[in-house]
């Protein structure tokens, strides 16, 4: 394998070091390192963090590869500094079965850009009336342990009952998309004073909030994991933060979408601001930014939802609700938490990688930047700032929120158990990562 020698990189919590990759692992940290390595990176100015991992990719692959392919969206993810991603269970066909989600953990696997850890439904065909196949999905070779009908809520009681009993044989996890579906019956932006104006449906906080206190009042009572995806309300911080202080097994994510923007930009009419669950309100955004410096909210996770053009260009009703964020999550919590002085990054490396890590059960990644590691790591410039541009993005979509906007910070270099997938910002060719 390739060695690398970093010099000079910010180490989190101390001085500047230099790090020596070898045979896929961090063989050496210190300051003067003289050792020889087929790859010299000067890496004055660069924080060193460990590989992100997200707990909420959309792939797309297997049915809408126009939209993105495992390949397209691991080399994304590579470009945000991912090492891991979750990949969602919404494809077509869905995987809720191991056969699909063996597919997709193989494809990941070839691509050789980052790990791909696939989400398996929870009830068949997403459809709500029966659970999946839950056990063979985590006895296959991808060894599923986070299952979510993300796209669709769980809103049996008795089905989302039976599928957390059904987890805690194998410590797996839950991931509710918390959306009560007859209060948002042909909602198409937050309820509030702006849908109000714009005469769009509004999509009520309570509609996720209900689902949120039902869920957690269900894990506690059967003793099992649940994880709450993409949380966008301040009510929903107050109950998870209660729950929490039970002592109940729950955990909590949110976008960095939700952190930045407000339902005010619905005003512009343009779909690219249309995902689910809604933009907030300002006082929405003050409330998550809170939660996740306080760790109530345990993770940032990017939703990462590709759509081909014509599925977004177009009037706001008939749009496709998402929004790509992997190669953009970084910066936006830049923004958003660091330079607003709520996280430092070991806050951020918590925040993407740690607790991530620790959710998804993904051994290897999360780990800290030490001797004897695997080399899963990231080299993030947070002095660069420029316009984000969707033309370079390595998704198949454009479909980002953030076209012309400035934002700080780069991904520089990033490394998947010593390979390295990213480097001076670019790509590594497929046929380099050796």
């Amino acid at each position: 394998m390739t060695s690398y020698l970093i010099r000079n990189a910010q180490l989190l919590g101390g001085p500047a070091q230099s790090i020596l990759i070898t045979d896929g692992v961090i063989s050496e940290i210190g300051t003067g390192l003289t050792a020889e390595a087929d790859v010299d990176i000067d890496a004055h100015g660069l924080i060193a963090l460990p590989g992100l991992v997200d707990l909420h990719t959309h792939l797309r692959e297997p049915g809408r590869e126009d939209a993105e392919t495992v390949l397209t969206g691991t080399q994304a993810a590579a470009k945000g500094g991912y090492t891991a991603v979750h990949a969602m269970a919404n494809t077509f066909p869905v995987a809720d079965t191991a056969g699909v989600v063996e597919q997709v953990w193989r494809l990941g696997r070839a691509s050789g850009y980052c790990d791909v850890q696939p989400v398996g439904a929870v009830t068949v065909g997403l459809e709500g009336k029966k659970l999946a196949e839950l056990g063979a999905m985590h006895d296959s070779a991808a060894g599923v342990r986070v299952f979510s009908d993300d796209g669709k809520c769980v809103d049996d009681a008795v089905i989302m009952r039976r599928a957390l009993e059904y987890v805690k044989a194998f410590d797996g996890v839950v991931a509710q998309h918390a959306q009560e579906p007859r209060l948002t019956e042909g909602a198409q932006m937050n309820e509030g004073q702006v849908s109000g104006e714009l005469g769009l449906g509004g999509w009520p906080a309570v509609a996720e909030e209900a689902i949120i206190a039902r869920d957690v009042l269900l894990a506690a009572h059967v003793g099992s994991r649940l994880h709450v995806c993409h949380v966008s309300t301040a009510g929903s911080v107050e109950i998870i933060r209660w729950a929490k202080a039970k002592g109940w097994n729950v955990t909590a994510e949110v976008t960095p979408h939700h952190l930045l923007l407000t339902d005010e930009l619905v005003r512009s009419y343009d779909p690219v601001y249309k995902v689910n669950p809604p933009l907030r309100t300002a006082e929405d955004v003050h409330a998550l930014r809170t939660a996740l410096a306080d760790g109530t909210i345990d993770a940032v996770a990017t939703d990462h939802a590709p759509h081909p053009a014509e599925d977004k260009d177009c009037e706001w009703a008939a749009a496709a609700m998402g929004m790509v964020g992997l190669e953009t999550a970084l910066s936006v919590v830049q923004q958003a938490m660091v330079d607003t002085g709520l996280l430092t990054w070991e806050g951020v490396a918590d925040r993407m990688s740690h607790r991530p890590a620790r959710i998804g059960r993904l051994s290897g990644h999360g780990r800290p930047v030490s001797v004897g590691e695997p080399a899963n790591l990231v080299l993030f410039d947070p002095a660069y700032r420029g316009s984000v541009n969707p033309d370079s993005f390595a998704s198949r979509s454009r479909n980002t929120p953030y076209r012309g906007l400035d934002l700080p910070g780069r991904v520089h270099a990033t490394f998947l158990r010593g390979v390295a997938t990213v480097l001076a910002g670019e790509l590594v060719e497929q046929g380099e990562l050796a």
